[in-house]
């Protein structure tokens, strides 16, 4: 087991270090706002009134970054010299996706397309560095496919690309993406601590620790956004930490870690079916009828008076909704899914919840049947006598 000093350590390096990196870009931003201000403040999914840094994800680099550093002094904490290393493994496998998004967030001149295929390649390379490419997804007949070396290469990355984006996508709000990824890492974190698995402690306590640092700055006031390169670099250590544990514990199941991580997989996977099939248009259009923003316009905006308050007071309330979501979520799948077939269960579950209050928020009444859910055929209404 991490001695309790080494946890502290392994927490409080990166925790101070993306605060301070933080602090530094606010204070400063007078210097570097003409490059790294997001002044789009009239874009469809903006919910700022005045510009706002949006290079937070490189005070998360230098928190990782300090896990590192610290774990080749004299004399480190034991779990930092001892998997200094792997992180920085990670770390650089990462880069292609942060530096891409990275460069959106500066020049706002980035594809889709572009962000997608780093996202990819941050997979691969992590599949090459770290050999972390998924053996198995506890699907009948698949795993036996997931045995041939390059589809489970493609699955992986494709996995990686998506809880990357996915992050991108709920990252709409102050402390949203921020409180999201602590809470899976932290719930992730908690199933490694019970296989007494050292290593993913350590990359996932180091995780947490840069995010929390971030988020003293962030959230509830929104002095600095986490942008596209910290929400790729965040989504994609999420998705290594669930890839890392599958693979390093054939006991347990890919569904219990999804059931932990499934909120924004939804989002994600909900998004591109609600563009492309429901509303035909392109998948990367941007749009404010996420699940979060129909949260904030159609249940924040009715219970608090925010044409008066400030605005950040109702926006910092959504990443408090999302938060008792996530957490129940994941201490349900540590509680109940370490069999495949109740943590899959816990997954369905969720998707049902989520498209329920999803078609709650727009339709203003409670709708459960799944074909007008999903948009495939119009609500029939009563017609009065």
């Amino acid at each position: 087991m991490i001695p309790m000093s080494d946890m502290w350590a392994v927490v409080g390096v990166p925790a101070i270090t993306s605060f301070l990196v933080s602090l530094l870009i606010v204070w400063t931003e007078r210097w570097h706002g003409k490059y790294t201000f997001d002044i789009d403040i009239a874009g469809i999914q903006k919910m700022h009134r005045k510009p706002v840094p949006r290079v937070g994800g490189i005070a998360l680099i230098a928190g990782v970054a300090a896990v590192v550093l610290f774990g080749w002094l004299y004399r480190p904490p034991s779990a930092m010299k001892n998997h200094s290393h792997d992180v920085l493994l990670l770390l650089v496998a990462g880069m292609p996706c942060f530096l891409m998004g990275l460069k959106e967030d500066l020049t706002k001149r980035v594809s889709v397309r572009a962000r997608l295929m780093a996202t990819f390649g941050s997979g691969l390379l992590a599949a090459w560095l770290l050999g972390a490419y998924l053996p198995r997804l506890d699907i009948y007949g698949v795993d036996h496919l997931m045995q041939y070396g390059p589809l489970a290469l493609i699955v992986t990355a494709v996995a990686v690309a998506g809880v990357a984006n996915a992050i991108n996508i709920i990252d709409g709000f102050n402390g949203l993406a921020g409180s999201a990824v602590t809470i899976m890492l932290c719930g992730m974190g908690i199933l490694a601590w019970q296989f007494n698995d050292m290593f993913m402690v350590t990359l996932i306590l180091a995780g947490i620790g840069t995010m929390l640092g971030f988020l003293a700055v962030n959230y509830p006031t929104g002095r600095l956004f986490m942008g596209d390169g910290g929400a790729y670099v965040a989504g994609f250590w999420v998705a290594e930490t669930a890839v890392l544990l599958v693979i390093r514990h054939p006991t347990m199941s890919p569904w219990q870690v999804l059931a932990i991580c499934a909120y924004p997989v939804i989002e994600v996977l909900y998004s591109i079916y609600r563009r492309k099939i429901v509303r035909r248009s392109s998948p990367g259009a941007p749009d404010r009828l996420h699940l979060h923003t129909l949260l904030y316009r159609r249940l924040i905006c009715r219970w608090l008076p925010v044409t008066t308050l400030p605005r950040w007071k109702g926006n910092a309330v959504v990443a408090g909704i999302v938060v008792v979501w996530l957490s129940s979520a994941s201490l349900a799948a540590i509680l109940l899914g370490s069999k495949s077939w109740v943590a899959f269960n816990l997954v369905v579950l969720q998707i049902l919840i989520y498209m329920a209050v999803y078609a709650r928020l727009v339709r203003g009444h409670w709708c459960l049947n799944v074909i007008v859910m999903l948009g495939l055929r119009a609500e029939r209404t009563r017609v009065a006598a």
